[in-house]
């Protein structure tokens, strides 16, 4: 049941990591071929770009666990619902 939307999200996640790796090859790439930008500056820019892609990574990682802590707070409320029901109406069911 789970396996089809695992493969699923694989498959999107190879792309988007593709797309990312591609991405900062080509940004490496412009700032290494830049000529009138000096090489402090360059650095600068790789620093803040690898920067931004840990903390967007971090955050994206966070969110995830706040979902899924989220959800089984859920789960865990709608099984002790479930089971004061059902000790309700066995209760009903004996008197």
């Amino acid at each position: 049941m789970f396996g089809h939307s695992n493969n699923d999200n694989a498959l999107i996640m190879l792309v988007n990591l593709a797309g990312a790796f591609i991405s900062l090859g080509m940004l490496a790439l412009s700032l290494y071929m830049s000529p009138d930008v000096p090489l402090s500056t360059k650095g600068y820019w790789a620093i803040a770009v690898l920067m931004l892609c840990v903390s967007l990574i971090n955050f994206v990682k966070y969110r995830f666990d706040e979902r899924i802590a989220a959800d089984r707070i859920q789960r865990i409320e709608t099984a002790r619902n479930e089971k004061l029901l059902e000790d309700y109406v066995s209760a009903d069911k004996d008197s």
